[in-house]
Formats: C-alpha cells, sequence, structure tokens
C-alpha cells in the first residue's frame, strides 16, 4: 500500500498556515483536479487527496491530532475510502460549500423518517412496582388510502431539480429538492375529503402499553414504529411513553428500595416486641429488639422493587422507626408513667448533666 502525503504538502501550505490560508489553498486545488476541467488520468484521485487534506485541517480537532500522530492520529476520521461518487461522504457536503452543489444525488427520491411522538401516561405506584398493560388513545397522521400518488409532473417524478449555475470556476450543475413534492416524487392530484390532498390526515389509534415491573417515575416506554409515518419510503416514527408514577400513602420509593416510617410507643420501644408491617408483598413479622431509639433503620432484604433491567435483582424494605408520645392518658396509665418519672429521675438528671459536660467540652477542646 502507497504511503500517504502529507497533508500540508496535498495543499501547498505550510504547516503555520491560517484558517483563510487553508481555505483558499483548497478551492485553488479542487478548482485544479476537478474531473470535470481536468481530464488527466489521476485528476480524480488527486480530487479525492485534496477533498481529503482539507477535511482534516479545516477541522480544528483533526488538525491537531494530526500535526501530533500524523495520519496514525486522524486515521477512520477523513472518511475519504468511498470512492469520488459523492465525493465520498463528507466530500460533497465540503464541496457543496464552495461550488454550489453537485450530482451525487441525481435520480433519488428523498425519503423522510417519520416524527417521533410523545404521550404521558399517569401509574398508580402499585402499577409501576408489578406492571401490567394499559390502554391508551393517541391522534397522530396516518397515511391516506383514498388518494392514490401520481408522479411529480414538476421533477418527472425524480424528487429532485437540475440546476445549472455559473460561479467564477465555470458552470457547475446543482441540485435541489423539489418542492413541490418536497422530494417524494410523488403528488396527489386528486384531492380527497379525508386529507385534502396532503397524503395524510389526522386520526385517532387505540394502543396497549406494556408496562414493565419496576418501571419508575420519569422512565419512557419506546413503543416502535408507532410515531407519524414517513415519506417517500421513509420509516415511521416511534412514540415515546412518559411515564408518571402516583405517591403512595404509606411507601416511598428509592430506586428499587421502599422505606416507610411506623409509629411506636415508649413501653414497646423500650422493652422491644415483634410487630406486623406491611410489604409491597403482603404483611412481615419485624422484630424490635428492647432499647431501640427513634429514628433507627431496619432493612427488611427482598422486599423490595424488582429491577427494571435485571428482573433477577430486587431491593429492600427501610423501615424507620419514630417514638410516639401520647397526648392524652387515663388514670392508670398516669400514674404509671409517674411512678416511671419517679424511678428514672436521678438517671435523667445524670444524662442530662452529662451531656451538657460533653457540649461545654467539645466546644472549648
Amino acid at each position: 500500500m502507497a504511503e500517504k502525503r502529507d497533508y500540508y504538502e496535498i495543499l501547498g501550505i505550510s504547516k503555520n498556515a491560517s484558517d483563510e490560508d487553508i481555505k483558499s489553498a483548497f478551492r485553488k486545488k479542487a478548482l485544479e483536479y476537478h474531473p470535470d476541467r481536468n481530464k488527466s488520468e489521476d485528476a480524480e484521485s488527486k480530487f479525492k487527496e485534496v477533498n481529503e487534506a482539507y477535511q482534516i485541517l479545516s477541522d480544528s480537532e483533526k488538525k491537531n491530532r494530526y500535526d501530533q500522530f500524523g495520519h496514525a492520529g486522524v486515521s477512520g476520521a477523513q472518511g475519504g475510502g468511498a470512492g469520488f461518487e459523492g465525493f465520498g461522504g463528507g466530500f460533497g457536503d465540503i464541496f457543496d460549500a464552495f461550488f454550489g452543489g453537485s450530482q451525487s444525488n441525481s435520480g433519488r427520491k428523498a425519503s423522510y423518517r417519520g416524527a417521533d411522538l410523545e404521550y404521558p401516561i399517569t401509574l398508580s405506584f402499585e402499577e409501576a412496582v408489578f406492571g401490567g398493560e394499559k390502554g391508551i388513545t393517541i391522534e397522530k397522521l396516518f397515511p391516506c388510502d383514498t388518494c392514490k400518488p401520481v408522479s411529480c409532473g414538476n421533477c418527472n417524478g425524480t424528487g429532485q431539480i437540475k440546476r445549472a449555475q455559473r460561479t467564477m470556476f465555470g458552470q457547475f450543475t446543482q441540485v435541489v429538492t423539489c418542492q413541490t413534492c418536497s422530494g417524494t416524487g410523488e403528488s396527489f392530484d386528486n384531492k380527497c375529503q379525508t386529507c385534502k390532498g396532503a397524503g395524510r390526515f389526522k386520526n385517532s389509534k387505540n394502543l396497549f402499553v406494556t408496562i414493565p415491573q419496576g418501571i419508575d417515575d420519569g422512565m419512557q416506554i419506546r413503543l416502535q414504529g408507532e410515531g407519524e409515518p414517513g415519506l417517500g419510503k421513509g420509516q415511521n416514527g416511534d412514540l415515546y411513553v412518559i411515564v408518571k408514577v402516583e405517591e403512595h400513602d404509606i411507601f416511598e420509593r428509592s430506586g428499587n428500595n421502599i422505606s416507610m416510617d411506623i409509629p411506636l410507643n415508649i413501653p414497646t420501644l423500650v422493652l422491644g416486641s415483634t410487630i406486623r408491617i406491611p410489604t409491597i408483598q403482603g404483611e412481615e413479622n419485624l422484630t424490635i429488639p428492647p432499647g431501640t431509639q427513634s429514628g433507627q433503620v431496619f432493612r427488611i432484604r427482598g422486599k423490595g422493587i424488582v429491577d427494571v433491567r435485571e428482573k433477577n435483582k430486587r431491593g429492600d424494605q427501610l423501615v424507620t422507626v419514630n417514638v410516639k408520645i401520647p397526648k392524652k392518658l387515663n388514670k392508670q396509665q398516669t400514674e404509671l408513667y409517674k411512678k416511671l418519672q419517679e424511678i428514672t429521675e436521678d438517671d435523667t438528671k445524670k444524662n442530662v448533666s452529662d451531656w451538657l459536660k460533653n457540649k461545654i467540652k467539645d466546644t472549648f477542646s
């Protein structure tokens, strides 16, 4: 394989050349080797070489990589191996920018992908956790079956119009999209009452959306091909269902974990107990050990939400216990709390005193 020539050498410029110098050199070389003007055998290869050099040196990022690493730094970036047809990918765009278009797309009908659509959907907490199926009704454009398209008379069904254009470099043929048919090559002469000759009309469609187990607020469900229809042979767009999940009265969600708060009275926290708590899978026993502090969090493993992407993974349930102070006491409860206060009064005073000493010590240490 022949060794590639230096890009600066190809354009006849130095490494210190400005952007304007690079552009000017490209114009000169492109005009010199353009096959429409230069009939020598190597004109095509040299023209491609000039385009490749300009594509690299006109891009500051690619130019920096080339200056540092040579051709190895931009291998695969120049797009010059696609042949002369259409100037090899990026070459057509470059040449169009200077000379006003090429003939590379002559005879090709335009195909446009249909627009993507969005549809908001609200799910209950349970629907998001367990998944299922939900019906929706959307409005979108449909191809009109009544109208029969005919070949566009303006472009003779090619979807493109050729125009001769004179420039300082000579005469070139410019190919532009036909405005009558928007490049599709088809038009609708007989305008029906459904679409008024547009070839598409708006209507509603009922769909069933599969809700994956574990989906979360803000996620999207993609329904391929359920967007608006494409033009020509273009594909339909997609429908993106945007999920909004309602809040739950008891549970809160954080990723795949579920959290909840439960109020417990003082004796339960002090003496300990076993209580029944709700989970998304039913009730479970939770053991409260003696001496549990208010605000302590207990983790029940495997009782959270299934991961929407990895079905073999499931989160946990986090239970925060908080002390519930009674606002009203009956006579017996009042007597018992007074008795408890008498018994623990010295401990309470000592605890407060120790707490203050530690605070003062921390402040002045």
